[in-house]
């Protein structure tokens, strides 16, 4: 009886609200999620780091956001990064672009002041 009873309670039966005796808290701690959530994204962040996905000056910068609440699970810190990372090679290329801009521009002034002397 004891067994069967203990399955359906892995399968989720019997775990209602009519059957609790203790607090959300006391059943399972605010304090023990946030310790799980904390070490998902801190590994996480580490093995990011380790295979060059994100450099040093990021993982800082997610780490401490990390630890202030900003990221509720793996996936929204996943999908963080990905941002963070198209958002710098876009300015990276628009940086480029106006580099290029500038020099071509620099180039057809000297090319007109060497064809007026």
């Amino acid at each position: 009886r004891v067994r069967k009873r203990l399955a359906a309670k892995r399968r989720g039966r019997h775990t209602g609200t009519g059957k609790r005796r203790g607090t959300a808290e006391a059943r399972l701690p605010v304090k023990v999620c946030w310790i799980r959530r904390m070490r998902v994204l801190r590994r996480m962040l580490r093995k990011y780091r380790e295979a060059k996905k994100i450099d040093k000056h990021l993982y800082h910068e997610l780490y401490v956001k990390a630890k202030g609440n900003v990221f509720k699970n793996k996936r929204n810190l996943m999908e963080y990064i990905h941002k963070a990372k198209s958002e710098k090679s876009r300015e990276k290329t628009l940086a480029d672009q106006a580099e290029a801009r500038r020099a071509k521009s620099k180039a057809s002034r000297e090319r007109k002041l060497a064809r007026s002397e």
